[in-house]
Formats: C-alpha cells, sequence, structure tokens
C-alpha cells in the first residue's frame, strides 16, 4: 500500500510542516509580522496623535487641560517611556484606554510632598462602593490587596479605605478604585481660586498642520475586464 504525501494526515498537507497554523504561513506567523511592524512605526491615526509625533505637545498636563481624548497608547509610550509599569488585575474587553490624572494632597501640614488623597471621595461600581479616608504620613495604604496595587501605582502612599457590596467581582472592585481616583479633581479647593487664563486648543493652534494630508497615497488599480 502507497504511502500518502502529507504525513500521517492524508494528502491534506495540515501539519507542522505545512501551512497551517504552524507553519510560516499560520495565522500565528501573521499576528507577529503585524506585531513587528507596527511596533517599529508609529502612523498615527487621529489627531492628537500627529501633534505629539510632531512635537507640538510635549507633556500630558497640555493634553488634560484642553481635554483631549488619548485614543493611542503610542501617545502614553512618548510621555512616559520605559517608567511605565503595568499588573494583570483581571482579564477582559477594554473598548479604550482608561488614562486619567490623579490629584494628591496632604493631611494637616504641607510638608514634603503630596502623598494623599486631598479629601474624602468616594467611587462606584455596580454593587461595589469604596470610599477613601486622607490620612496622616506614615499610615500606609490601609486597604486589602485589590485597591492597594491601583492605588501604589497612583503614587499615593498614605490613605484610609473601606469598601462594601460583592467585592468578590474583581473586575468591578477595580473600577470603583479607579472611579476614586477619577473624583479627585471634581472639587476645587482653594489653590484652583484663581483667575483662569485661556488659551488656544491645540485644534485651534495647530489647524493649518492638521489640514495637511498624512501618509502615503494610495492608488488603486481598476480592474479590466476582458469583454
Amino acid at each position: 500500500m502507497a504511502e500518502r504525501e502529507g504525513g500521517d494526515r492524508g494528502s491534506f498537507g495540515c501539519g507542522f510542516g505545512g501551512r497551517g497554523r504552524g507553519g510560516d504561513r499560520g495565522r500565528g506567523w501573521r499576528r507577529t509580522a503585524g506585531r513587528r511592524g507596527e511596533e517599529e512605526e508609529w502612523v498615527p491615526v487621529t489627531k492628537l496623535g500627529r501633534l505629539v509625533k510632531e512635537g507640538k505637545i510635549r507633556s500630558l498636563e497640555q493634553i488634560y487641560l484642553h481635554s483631549l481624548p488619548i485614543k493611542e497608547y503610542q501617545i502614553i509610550d512618548t510621555f512616559v517611556g520605559p517608567t511605565l509599569k503595568d499588573e494583570v488585575m483581571k482579564i477582559m474587553p477594554v473598548q479604550k484606554l482608561s488614562v486619567i490624572p490623579v490629584r494628591r494632597g496632604y493631611w494637616g501640614n504641607k510638608i514634603g510632598k503630596p502623598h494623599n488623597v486631598p479629601f474624602k471621595v468616594t467611587g462606584k461600581c455596580g454593587s461595589v462602593t469604596v470610599r477613601m479616608v486622607p490620612a496622616p504620613r506614615g499610615s500606609g495604604i490601609v486597604a486589602i490587596r485589590v485597591p492597594k496595587k491601583v492605588l501604589q501605582f497612583a503614587g499615593i502612599d498614605g490613605v484610609f479605605t473601606s469598601s462594601r457590596g460583592s467585592t468578590k467581582t474583581l473586575g468591578n472592585f477595580v473600577k470603583a478604585t479607579f472611579d476614586c481616583l477619577l473624583k479627585s479633581y471634581g472639587f476645587l479647593t482653594l489653590e484652583f481660586w484663581k483667575e483662569t487664563r485661556f488659551s488656544k486648543s491645540p485644534f485651534q493652534e495647530y489647524t493649518d498642520l492638521l489640514a495637511k494630508p498624512t501618509g502615503k497615497a494610495l492608488i488603486l488599480e481598476e480592474e479590466r475586464v476582458e469583454a
């Protein structure tokens, strides 16, 4: 009985050496090649990305000042770079970049660097509610593992926390803590009671630059249909 070509799987030829998932032309190769090409050169697709790549915006403070949405992760990599740290809390689908400014304050006298939340703040997501209260310097982060990790990444050294609800739902617990930090700029304290000097948005200031076409022109050739 003659042997068939293509290995033990018959004449289909979908073994490890063929054109299956593990071969050179499989799905894994395409994804790896796409990621390598993406990491080599960043082509911005948003107006904010174009201004960052051109050097017109030089800090995250300019972005937050005008409340510009960040829709490309390369913008964060440009300003933060290798100092950015991350940790997997829970794997779940994400539709947007969750990047926010965190406001820090003091407890009592303003000695040293800000180490605390500026005031009492409460965050909620689903059935989970998290409340943060300023703590004296040296108290540390009084919280369990989930919010403690988030607060450490936010640069907060001392705070009292309390939570209630279904805290076993890890995703809601993390989002409730994130909501607390988000609301840190929701209350204007005395240091923000100054005359506001309004300035043009970067989109208005660099209108001429953004009006120019970007990228290479794509020329599509029409297929000729022979009669």
